[in-house]
């Protein structure tokens, strides 16, 4: 299994930019997908969250400003970044728990990575 991130880029302050991660693989179901961001020294942090079943999960830095989305029959989720501050900007990651394998296997996984820079 793997997870592919793309969308990332450079923008400015009040921008916009849409993420999409795919997952690739022997997959028969995934529990959760979501996003992650790391700065330049600080700890990974949750940005947002998406289950099977389409409950969402934000943190609290991105509520109303970012919106999470999935669609189960592609294995992918998106994440559409409005009104971007320089703040934002980090690697942000992609993540699935909970994969499902065609052998019954469950496991988790990180894609490697993509980055939003925002400039002020």
């Amino acid at each position: 299994v793997q997870l592919q991130a793309s969308g990332g880029g450079f923008v400015q302050a009040g921008g916009s930019l849409r993420l999409s991660c795919a997952a690739s693989g022997s997959i028969v179901s995934i529990n959760v997908m979501g996003w992650y961001r790391q700065a330049p020294g600080d700890q990974r942090e949750l940005v947002a969250t998406i289950t099977s079943i389409d409950i969402t999960n934000y943190a609290d830095s991105v509520k109303g400003r970012f919106t999470i989305s999935r669609d189960n029959a592609k294995n992918t989720i998106y994440l559409q970044m409005n009104s971007l501050k320089p703040e934002d900007t980090a690697v942000y990651y992609c993540n699935a728990l909970g994969v499902v394998s065609t052998t019954g296997s469950r496991s988790n996984y990180w894609g490697r990575g993509t980055l939003v820079t925002v400039s002020s």
